[in-house]
C-alpha cells in the first residue's frame, strides 16, 4: 500500500462511514455485530481500494459492507438474517427535526413510534428489508440499488413498494390490519 492508496482510501472509505454502519447495522440487528462487519469492509476495501475504478464510492464501499455483512451473518448464525433500524439515529433525527426541546411526553411518543417501526421493519422478509434500508436510510437511487444488489431496477422498485406496503401495514393499528385484504 502506498501513499496514493492510503490517500484514495481516505477519500472513498472514510465520508461513507456512517452509511455503511447504518446498512451493518440494519443486516445485523445489533451494533456489536454491526461494528465487526464494518471492521471487516474496511479491511476488504483497504486491500482493494487500488482495485477502484472510480465512479459511485458511497456503492462501492455499500457493496462491501454488504457482501461483509452476508458472510459475517453466514458464519455466525447461519439462516438467520435480522434487520432492525437504527433507533438512536431515528430519534436524533426526529430531535433535529423538532423546533423546541421535546417535552418529556414527546420523548415517550418517539421512543415509543421508534420500537414500532424497528418491530415493523425486522417483520419484513429479508429482501424488502434490504431494499428498503437501501433506499430509505441510506438514500441510494433505485439504479444505485440494482447495480449493488445486481437486481433489474424493476425489481427493486416493486419490493421497495411491497416493502412500504408492508411496513403499513405493521404499522396500522389491530384494528384496521384485521379489515384490510
Amino acid at each position: 500500500m502506498n501513499n496514493a492508496d492510503d490517500t484514495q482510501f481516505n477519500s472513498v472509505v472514510l465520508p461513507n462511514l456512517d452509511s455503511a454502519y447504518r446498512l451493518a447495522r440494519g443486516l445485523t440487528g445489533n451494533a456489536a455485530d454491526a461494528e465487526d462487519v464494518l471492521q471487516d469492509a474496511c479491511l476488504r476495501a483497504f486491500k482493494g481500494i487500488g482495485g477502484f475504478a472510480g465512479g459511485n464510492a458511497r456503492v462501492w464501499f455499500l457493496t462491501i459492507t454488504r457482501n461483509a455483512a452476508f458472510t459475517y451473518l453466514a458464519r455466525k448464525r447461519p439462516g438467520s438474517l435480522l434487520l432492525t433500524s437504527n433507533s438512536e439515529e431515528a430519534e436524533r433525527a426526529l430531535d433535529t427535526a423538532a423546533d423546541e426541546a421535546p417535552t418529556a411526553e414527546a420523548a415517550l411518543i418517539a421512543q415509543a413510534d421508534s420500537a414500532a417501526l424497528e418491530r415493523a421493519l425486522a417483520s419484513l422478509p429479508q429482501p424488502f428489508r434490504e431494499i428498503l434500508i437501501l433506499r430509505e436510510y441510506n438514500d441510494l437511487s433505485y439504479r444505485e440499488i440494482a447495480d449493488m444488489t445486481k437486481l433489474p431496477v424493476g425489481t427493486v422498485m416493486s419490493r421497495l413498494a411491497r416493502a412500504r406496503a408492508l411496513m403499513l401495514r405493521a404499522l396500522a393499528p389491530e384494528s384496521l390490519r384485521k379489515t384490510a385484504p
